[in-house]
């Protein structure tokens, strides 16, 4: 395992014993300073040596859709399903991102949903409220990769923005496994734009 750089003012905070229903996890606390503060908190599940690269799923907070289980959104189904995958072969990374909306914040995005309620699709809203249609940064996401030593990953995503991020930085995703909820009536618009304007890799 590596240890904490510092050149990205990054550090691991805390780590404990994590219980949760879908199996016995470890959690962790990291933080950087460059290019902006960030936090983010990672569910590390068994050994994550061994012949083939572990399961990573990084999955950026949702309030309205983890905690609230909105059904605006796929956040929460793809959440646990990335937790049961995971579970599954018993190791693995979840690595969960303070980038609510898209990295637009909380009260941002329920501006968002006040101008999708008027007609607006999730891009245009982001945009209209002079945002780029994906705000996030996965730099974070890199660092806390290599503090754990892996250079290569299984990555739990539709997300292609991701996977090439993820290479940029220099992190091998050997292979990307599906995060495919099943689209309910409220989320099928929502689902469609991911697919139509944001390239994401999904079935509709």
């Amino acid at each position: 395992m590596s240890h904490n750089g510092s050149k990205s003012g990054f550090e691991k905070v805390a780590e404990a014993d994590f219980p949760t229903r879908f199996g016995h996890f470890r959690i962790y606390g990291f933080q950087h300073c460059r290019p902006a503060p960030e936090e983010a908190v990672v569910l590390k599940m068994g050994d994550l040596e061994g012949p083939e690269p572990p399961l990573v799923r990084i999955h950026s907070e949702c309030l309205t859709g983890d905690v609230f289980h909105s059904l605006r959104c796929d956040c929460r189904a793809q959440l646990e399903l990335s937790l049961a995958a995971i579970a599954g072969e018993g190791r693995g990374l979840l690595i969960y991102e303070h980038q609510e909306g898209r990295g637009i914040g909380l009260l941002n995005k329920l501006r968002a949903y006040e101008l999708q309620d008027g007609g607006a699709d999730t891009v245009e809203a982001n945009e209209l409220l002079g945002f780029k249609a994906d705000h996030r940064n996965y730099s974070l996401a890199a660092e806390i990769l290599r503090y754990f030593g892996l250079s290569s990953v299984r990555l739990l995503s539709n997300n292609p923005d991701k996977i090439q991020a993820m290479e940029q930085a220099g992190i091998k995703v050997a292979e990307r496994v599906p995060c495919v909820a099943e689209p309910v009536h409220a989320s099928e618009n929502y689902l469609r734009t991911k697919k139509e304007k944001l390239g994401h890799l999904l079935e509709l």
